[in-house]
């Protein structure tokens, strides 16, 4: 208790330069019984303190001084307003629909009586069906719903998942949806926006967490890209080799190497064309015997999600051309 009251007294001389009373009969001190005027609020921490004995009144009071965004020039802070959780791209309303609690019960906690609650039911009810009248935003509440399914099956950031929510709102805006199955359009919106941030995430990856088949899959992502006019960028080899490396429990010595040798093949554009998982495979299978690790075709294979035949192909292209282009010692 003596610690509790130093910190705070600490904490109340930070304060006295910014100090602000709380209005009449809103909070006294229930040790000193002290007036209105001795009671300083912190608006960093919340706590509510009285300034002649440093006890804290209450914790977390409610914020009304300080707004929860952050606005940088005065037009950002006369659009932004303080109401509820943010919009979102990947909810079907965007979060801005009305939801009718199912408690029973009002502000205060009180129970409603038979006539009240029979009333806010039908509501409910009725906002039910208005939300889910039309078949866009049936179809876009299914989609979605296996969307945060995927998530965290997939480990997506937030970034990843309002992308793909983008590029599927397109996608049903310009009608590509219909005669398609949505599990197929979903994933196959998950692999662009991987590979438009640039997070590794494989065809084969994502068809064998979402119970969908490559081919489907593929057949989508070529839809879109061609429909919508996407721009998709290479998949970059570094951040495969971290992946393999970490999947394979490789040692940070094998890696580094790895990055060296891949960093030499992307200047002389020998990988150009090429599945940079399937070389990044390829480089750390040969820095794994240049490090001195034993490392067969088949462990690296099964971690980077290729064949052994496709390693043993990239590997005799690599020693076609070692000793024209790259130097690896």
């Amino acid at each position: 208790m003596v610690l509790h009251n130093t910190n705070t007294a600490i904490k109340v001389e930070k304060t006295l330069n910014n100090k602000k009373t709380i209005t009449r009969n809103s909070v006294t001190c229930f040790i000193c019984r002290n007036d209105y005027t001795n009671i300083i609020t912190d608006s960093e921490s919340g706590e509510v303190v009285c300034s002649n004995c440093g006890i804290v009144i209450t914790e977390k009071s409610e914020n009304i001084s300080n707004p929860e965004w952050r606005a940088f020039t005065t037009e950002e802070q006369n659009k932004r307003a303080r109401t509820g959780a943010p919009t979102s791209l990947a909810i079907h309303d965007r979060g801005l629909a009305t939801l009718i609690s199912k408690t029973g019960r009002d502000a205060s906690g009180q129970k409603l009586d038979t006539a009240t609650y029979s009333v806010y039911k039908r509501l409910r009810t009725w906002d039910y069906r208005i939300v889910h009248d039309s078949s866009h935003d049936r179809n876009l509440f299914q989609a979605f719903s296996q969307l945060y399914a995927l998530k965290d099956k997939l480990g997506l950031s937030y970034t990843i998942i309002e992308k793909t929510a983008y590029i599927y709102r397109k996608a049903e805006d310009r009608g590509l949806v219909r005669g398609r199955t949505t599990s197929g359009m979903i994933t196959a919106a998950i692999y662009l926006a991987c590979r438009d941030i640039g997070a590794p995430r494989t065809l084969k990856e994502i068809a064998a967490i979402s119970n969908t088949k490559r081919k489907h899959i593929a057949l989508c992502c070529r839809l879109l890209i061609s429909e919508l006019d996407l721009k998709v960028p290479i998949a970059d080899p570094m951040k495969c080799i971290v992946k393999i490396a970490n999947k394979a429990e490789l040692s940070e010595k094998t890696t580094r190497l790895a990055m060296n040798m891949m960093t030499e093949i992307i200047k002389s554009k020998i990988s150009a064309g090429k599945n940079p998982m399937s070389f990044a495979a390829t480089v750390l299978y040969i820095s794994s015997f240049k490090a001195g690790e034993k490392l067969t075709q088949l462990d690296i294979a099964n971690a980077a999600g290729v064949t052994e035949v496709t390693i043993r192909n990239r590997v005799k292209e690599l020693n076609n051309t070692v000793g024209k282009t790259i130097h690896w010692n």
